[in-house]
C-alpha cells in the first residue's frame, strides 16, 4: 500500500472560496437561471423522490435541521441551522453544508459549503414560483426584509422573471442601505421605503424574507390587493409566521411539500385540511396555477430537500473539468476492503512506531 488515497477515496469539496470562484466564473445571473431550471426539472419528476419532512432540533435560540432526500440514484442531505439571534453575535443566522452521494455505493460524490448555495437556491425557488404564479406583466416587486437573503432574491427575480423595479423596506435601515450598496452598478431600479405600506404600493410581487422566530404580521389583509403574488419565504419553523391569517384565506396557496409546510409555514395558522396546491402539481398540469388576473397567489416557501438536491446536482455538474474543488481524503481505502484494521498497522509500521494492538497470544 502506497500510503496515499486512491482516486476513488477522494471526494471533491467545494469550499466557500471555491463557491465564490464559481459564481465569479459563471456570473450570478447565469447561476440563478441554471439553478431555477434545475429545481424545475426535479419538481417535474416529484414522484420519483423518496420524501420526508426535515428532521429538526429546536432550541430557545434557533433550530438545527437535517434535510435528506433521494431519487433512487443519488442521495443528498443538508445540515442547516437557523438562529436569528446570531446577528447580535456578528454571526450568520443561517449556515449550511451538504453532501451528494451515490445510492449504488453509498459513497459521497460531492461535499460542499451550502451557506451561499442555499441563498442561491432559495432565491431560485422564489423566482420559479413567481415565474409560475405571478401575472405575466409583473414589473415591480416589494422586498420586505433586507437581510442576507434580499440581494439574492432581487437578482433572481430580475434574471429569471425580468422584474427590474424593486421597493425595499426593513425595520433596520442599515440593512436596506447595505442591500442598495451591494446592488449598486446594476441596471435595477431600487427605491428605499419608510414603511411596509409604502413598499407594497404599486408592487405586483411581494417577497417577505424576515428572520424573527415568532408570529409576526408583516402583511395585513388590507395591504394585499387583487392580482398580487406573494412569496412568503422568511426563515420558517413552528410558531414563526409572516402573513396575517386573513391574507391566506383570500388567497390561492402554493407550497413545496404540504406535510412540511403545515408544520413550519404560514399555513400553520389554518385548519389542517385547508386546501393548498403543491407546485409540482402545477408543473405536471394536474392542478391550475394562476387562472385570473385579479387572483391573489401565495407561495408559502419553507425550503424543501429537493431544492438542495437540485442545487447539489447542479453544482456537481458545474464543477466538472474546473479547478474550483479540493480533493478530500474522506473515505478509508484499504487494499483489501475487508482489512480496515490493516491500515492502522501499516501506518504504524511506516512511521516507525509499535503496533497499535496490545500483545496477545493464541492458544
Amino acid at each position: 500500500m502506497s500510503g496515499f488515497p486512491s482516486d476513488k477515496a477522494l471526494v471533491p469539496f467545494v469550499s466557500v472560496e471555491n463557491m465564490l470562484a464559481l459564481i465569479h466564473r459563471c456570473g450570478i445571473d447565469r447561476c440563478l437561471i441554471e439553478l431555477t431550471d434545475a429545481i424545475a426539472a426535479d419538481f417535474a419528476r416529484w414522484q420519483m423522490f423518496h420524501k420526508a419532512p426535515r428532521v429538526a432540533s429546536h432550541s430557545a435560540t434557533g433550530v438545527i435541521e437535517l434535510m435528506p432526500i433521494s431519487d433512487g440514484v443519488s442521495y443528498s442531505f443538508k445540515f442547516v441551522n437557523g438562529h436569528p439571534s446570531n446577528v447580535k453575535r456578528e454571526l450568520q443566522t443561517v449556515t449550511a453544508f451538504g453532501v451528494l452521494a451515490s445510492v449504488a455505493t453509498g459513497y459521497p460524490k460531492l461535499f460542499s459549503e451550502m451557506t451561499l448555495l442555499t441563498a442561491l437556491r432559495t432565491a431560485a425557488t422564489s423566482a420559479l414560483a413567481t415565474r409560475m404564479l405571478a401575472r405575466s406583466d409583473s414589473s415591480t416587486a416589494a422586498i420586505i426584509g433586507n437581510g442576507a437573503q434580499s440581494e439574492f432574491q432581487i437578482r433572481a427575480l430580475a434574471a429569471v422573471c425580468g422584474i427590474t423595479s424593486f421597493r425595499l423596506y426593513d425595520i433596520d435601515k442599515l440593512a436596506t442601505q447595505r442591500c442598495v450598496a451591494n446592488l449598486s452598478g446594476t441596471a435595477l431600479k431600487l427605491k428605499v421605503c419608510g414603511c411596509v405600506e409604502a413598499a407594497i404600493e404599486g408592487a405586483d410581487v411581494v417577497t417577505t424574507c424576515t428572520a424573527d422566530k415568532s408570529h409576526q404580521t408583516i402583511l395585513t389583509d388590507n395591504l394585499v390587493g387583487a392580482g398580487v403574488h406573494v412569496n412568503a419565504i422568511g426563515g420558517d419553523c413552528p410558531g414563526k409566521t409572516e402573513l396575517h391569517r386573513d391574507v391566506l384565506l383570500r388567497s390561492d396557496i402554493f407550497v413545496e411539500h404540504a406535510e412540511q409546510t403545515r408544520i413550519e409555514g404560514d399555513i400553520q395558522q389554518l385548519d389542517p385540511d385547508h386546501p393548498v396546491t403543491e407546485i409540482w402539481e402545477v408543473m405536471a398540469g394536474v392542478a391550475p396555477g394562476r387562472i385570473r388576473a385579479d387572483q391573489i397567489t401565495v407561495f408559502d416557501g419553507v425550503g424543501f430537500a429537493i431544492e438542495d438536491f437540485s442545487a447539489l446536482r447542479w453544482l456537481w455538474s458545474a464543477v466538472q473539468d474546473t479547478t474550483v474543488t479540493e480533493q478530500l481524503d474522506l473515505i478509508a481505502d484499504p487494499d483489501d476492503p475487508r482489512d480496515l484494521f490493516g491500515m492502522i498497522r501499516r501506518y504504524s509500521e511506516r512511521n516507525g512506531s509499535n503496533s497499535p494492538s496490545t500483545a496477545s497470544t493464541i492458544n
